[in-house]
């Protein structure tokens, strides 16, 4: 016979550990001695991360998606444009002052010294250069009708002589004398090279510069011509001059022809 009383009235252990209190309920696996139990289980702790992390974190990122797409929408003008940056804006331009007309009839008179530079600069130099300066310049530098020679000249036969050379002599150049006389009858004034001579007819008076100067290139000759004392003639040099020749005396013969002449030699 069995020596153990049957275990009456005493419940079968569960197949697993009940959850429940950190000790167990049941005697027989905490109140048995721990047979079957042991020190409960302790259920883990989830953490909840606070929701007020999660606004500043999509605020953050709604940002940076701005902020690219303004980057990306710069990048496009300025692809677009051809690098070339937007033009600056220009400062207004100052009108000037308006006339009277312009103001409405305004009849307030104008600040003379409000008038350009160039304008005084202009008067000024007009102002301060004289009559012989504005007039026309030889190519001596005197004004044109000026005197440059003046006096008694002897012309001999075969003894030429330059009135472009001050006082007149007889050049080594043949080409530049510009009279000589020899006897044909009576004393003859030939014109040398190009040089022309004229009569002055009018015995009223004695051609001035512009007497001469106005006939000779039209009216002038470079023929021979016959002369005789008190005869006086407008005539040309080489050099362009203008000349006035009075015969003076007429002497000789043959190679001992002579003629003095007043000549006054202008600049031209």
């Amino acid at each position: 016979m069995n020596s153990e009383e049957p275990r009456q009235n005493r419940p079968a252990p569960p197949g697993h550990p009940p959850a429940g209190p950190g000790q167990g309920g049941y005697d027989g696996y905490g109140g048995y001695g721990g047979g079957y139990g042991g020190p409960a289980t302790t259920a883990p702790v989830v953490q909840v991360r606070a929701n007020s992390h999660r606004g500043a974190w999509i605020g953050a990122g709604a940002t940076l998606v701005a902020a690219v797409i303004g980057v990306v929408g710069t990048y496009m003008v300025s692809g677009n444009n051809g690098g070339q940056s937007a033009p600056r804006a220009q400062p207004p331009a100052t009108s000037a002052t308006p006339s009277g007309a312009e103001a409405g009839g305004d009849d307030t008179p104008a600040d003379p010294s409000t008038g350009t530079d160039s304008s005084r600069s202009t008067a000024t130099a007009d102002s301060s250069q004289s009559p012989e300066a504005q007039a026309p310049q030889s190519p001596t530098g005197k004004p044109g009708g000026t005197v440059e020679w003046q006096g008694a000249l002897a012309i001999e036969y075969a003894e030429p002589k330059d009135l472009d050379a001050a006082p007149p002599a007889e050049s080594e150049i043949r080409e530049e004398n510009d009279f000589s006389v020899y006897p044909f009858g009576s004393t003859m004034l030939r014109p040398e090279d190009g040089v022309k001579a004229l009569v002055w007819k009018d015995s009223t008076k004695a051609p001035s510069y512009a007497d001469c100067a106005g006939v000779i290139e039209t009216l002038g000759t470079s023929e021979d011509m016959k002369v005789k004392t008190g005869m006086v003639l407008c005539a040309s040099t080489n050099d362009g001059r203008v000349a006035r020749l009075t015969v003076k005396e007429l002497a000789g013969q043959a190679s001992d022809t002579r003629g003095v002449f007043d000549v006054v030699v202008w600049s031209h």
